[in-house]
């Protein structure tokens, strides 16, 4: 197997996990702001992550759209 290949599965592997335990993709996320809400300014990926546990563990926030 090549390398790429083995980057590209292990990707797939991590997303599926995130996914699995429900924590959301960061860049899906990134570019649904980019789309949908342009005024929103781009939180780093340990706002992003932060946010997302509180959301699921403290029942504060949910999906915007």
């Amino acid at each position: 197997m090549s390398t790429a290949l083995l980057q590209r599965c292990w990707r797939l592997c991590v997303r599926i996990a995130r996914q699995i335990i429900g924590v959301p993709d960061y860049e899906v996320y990134v570019a649904h702001l980019r789309a949908h809400h342009p005024e929103r300014s781009i939180p780093s990926y340990a706002e992003f992550f932060n946010e997302r546990q509180l959301a699921r563990y403290k029942g504060g926030g949910g999906r915007c759209c």
